[in-house]
């Protein structure tokens, strides 16, 4: 039997068609008495420790059972439930990633409510929004500073009570906003076993779960309906293909009772909250809260865990990291290049050879054992999504023994499409769909010309399944407008990514339909690709790739200033203090232009960048430059260095 047909007929006790409530209470009466959570002390002034749960030592993580986390999810449950929760109610979650937005999540959930999400790097305006569109009738935030965004705008918005999970001080006056400590203390009096069953039932697997905004990368947020069928679908999907089943060999990599996992992406966005959520809970595996991406080299080697999903920009700062560590010489920086590239020739190669088997066992002896030391040392699978993956990144990190499998996936189908399965990774594919999810490609969209090395088909990836959304919270046009039905009246959701389907069912990312460049020439250019292209260099930052209706392709550079000047250092040059002059440096810009014809030697002629310009600020998501999700906001990107993009073609 092929790896396929075993995933696709694979069933166990995790795999089910009921509510998410359901699908907790059902996960705790497997694993009780196993680990289900960890939180770390110091960093937030919890209120549900001062009572409920004994606090972690500063810098310490503590655990909790899944029996201990019931008692909290159905006390919190009932206590929203006293509050007036009902089925149906929205209810907002604005919060940090961690324990408390899990804990909510199923409380909320098991009391019939509608999660609507939001980030906290939302201004006061988008909180409106995000809790105005949806007619929210309660929200719960993380402490004091998002609760007076709140306030900023609450006359505008229809709230019944706010929530804070921290301590708050100076609102006695106001009935309305309480601690978490107070719901669950609500709920210890109120909790009846027999009612909080039923209402964890009542709702239909059709019923609305949760609305979660898109990132707006391209206007107004719009509202995803997602349902308890949506989700729980891909739960089951996702189990079927990481599942220690029985065809896999012991070698191989799985998700099980047994597994840790850290979790730092944002908990609103649909990818943590499918794949850092609620697959990881219902297989009964204990998920670890980091601190904030910063401190995840130092919270890893305190956790160990096996296992994290995260997104590209995330490995290429850890890589980084790694990096800059492991070259604080000369000679350990000769020492991790030659390792690196002995592992990734290893990785390469089909049948590597006596030589190449003893370099790759020395590589790892010097090096990659190190490196693997760093992030806790008990790695077994890493997940990257929410973006296209660099492949030479990958092969890197596969060659250091931390094998990342890329998937694929939109908020739109809650979220997984596709991912690699560990027993047939491919790396530079974002994997085969997941068994139930269905591919086409409409061609029609992608110039094929650009495409004629590619066989099997380019062109707008369509998907339909169980886990594709019903559409967009009160905008019927738009939801109209995101779908296509085929000649069998089937309904098609069209992602607006360029993919390549190739004859063995495996994807392949170019790039968003929005997104492709088209040059004067009429070549057509994905810049996903390219900007790839310097995921795992340490000379470049970041990439961003222009030219539409221009005659060949430019890009606006960020360089890693820490590398350049180290490197000026060493060659006993002296450059600026000024950030922006040193972009403007002619021998900054000749070092950066020899990593970016390096880069180039992958491309086609037209697909190769001409000119470049450096720019002295990196892209980030508190200069609104990417979304939470770490995707580039191209627009505002292009607006705060139109005078550079200017100078890349003004001899035109």
């Amino acid at each position: 039997m092929s790896w396929r047909d075993a995933e696709r007929e694979y069933e166990d006790e995790v795999i089910g068609e009921t509510t998410l409530g359901r699908l907790f209470e059902d996960t705790v009466e497997r694993n009780a008495n196993r680990p289900a959570q960890q939180y770390k002390g110091g960093i937030y002034d919890r209120s549900l420790t001062d009572s409920v749960l004994p606090a972690a030592d500063a810098g310490e993580f503590r655990s909790i059972s899944y029996s201990e986390m019931r008692d909290l999810v159905r006390n919190l449950s009932a206590g929203f439930h006293d509050l007036g929760v009902g089925q149906g109610d929205r209810v907002g979650l604005f919060a940090n990633t961690r324990m408390e937005w899990a804990q909510c999540d199923f409380a909320l959930l098991s009391a019939g409510a509608v999660i609507t999400t939001v980030y906290t790097s939302s201004s006061p305006d988008q909180v409106e929004y995000l809790l105005d569109d949806p007619d929210a009738s309660a929200v719960v935030v993380e402490n004091e500073n998002l609760l007076e965004k709140v306030l900023t705008v609450e006359d505008d918005l229809d709230l019944e009570f706010i929530v804070s999970m921290d301590e708050l001080s100076g609102y006695d006056d106001r009935d309305d906003i309480l601690t978490l400590a107070d719901v669950y203390e609500r709920g210890e009096e109120t909790f009846d076993l027999e009612a909080h069953q039923e209402r964890v039932d009542a709702p239909e697997m059709d019923d609305l779960a949760s609305l979660i905004y898109t990132s707006g990368t391209t206007g107004q947020p719009k509202g995803v309906q997602l349902t308890h069928k949506n989700f729980r679908s891909n739960v089951n999907a996702v189990r079927k293909r990481f599942a220690p089943r029985p065809d896999k060999p012991d070698d191989v990599p799985a998700l099980d009772e047994d597994s840790l996992a850290m979790s730092y992406l944002p908990l609103a966005h649909v990818f943590e909250r499918t794949a850092g959520h609620f697959v990881l809970f219902a297989t009964g595996a204990c998920v670890a809260y980091a601190e904030n991406p910063d401190t995840l080299q130092e919270d890893f080697a305190t956790v160990q865990p096996t296992t994290a999903t995260s997104v590209p920009r995330v490995y290429e700062k850890i890589y980084d990291g790694i990096r800059e560590q492991a070259s604080e010489s000369g000679a350990k920086r000769r020492i991790f290049e030659w390792a690196t590239d002995v592992g990734v020739e290893y990785q390469r190669a089909d049948s590597p050879g006596p030589i190449l088997k003893a370099k790759q066992r020395l590589a790892d002896k010097l090096v990659f054992s190190t490196v693997r030391e760093a992030l806790g040392g008990e790695i077994e699978l890493l997940i990257s999504g929410g973006g296209s993956l660099s492949p030479e990144l990958c092969q890197l990190y596969h060659a250091m023994g931390l094998p990342i499998y890329e998937g694929y996936g939109l908020t739109e189908t809650s979220p997984v499409v596709s991912t690699n399965p560990p027993e047939a990774v491919e790396i530079g594919t974002i994997g085969p769909a997941l068994p139930g999810v269905e591919l086409d490609v409409d061609e029609s969209v992608a110039d094929q010309e650009a495409f004629t090395d590619d066989p099997g088909d380019v062109g707008e990836l369509l998907v339909n399944g169980p886990n594709v959304t019903q559409g967009y919270w009160n905008k019927p046009g738009a939801t109209e407008g995101a779908f296509t039905e085929d000649d069998d009246g089937e309904r098609w959701f069209r992602t607006g990514d360029i993919v390549h389907l190739r004859p063995d069912g495996y994807l392949e990312f170019r790039d968003r339909v929005k997104q492709i460049i088209v040059l004067s020439t009429g070549k057509n250019v994905a810049p996903g690709p390219i900007e790839d292209g310097f995921a795992a260099s340490e000379v470049v930052e970041q990439c961003m790739v222009v030219g539409n209706d221009e005659k060949y392709i430019g890009a606006l550079v960020v360089p890693n200033t820490e590398h350049i000047r180290d490197w000026a250092e060493e060659e006993g040059i002296d450059l600026p203090d000024d950030l922006e002059e040193m972009c403007d440096d002619e021998r900054v810009r000749e070092y950066v232009g020899e990593e970016v014809q390096r880069v180039n030697e992958d491309f086609e002629k037209h697909e190769t960048i001409k000119r470049f310009e450096l720019v002295p600020q990196e892209f980030t998501e508190e200069n609104e430059m990417l979304t939470p999700t770490m995707k580039k906001k191209r627009r505002v990107i292009l607006d705060e260095f139109d005078d550079r993009v200017d100078r890349i073609y003004e001899d035109e």
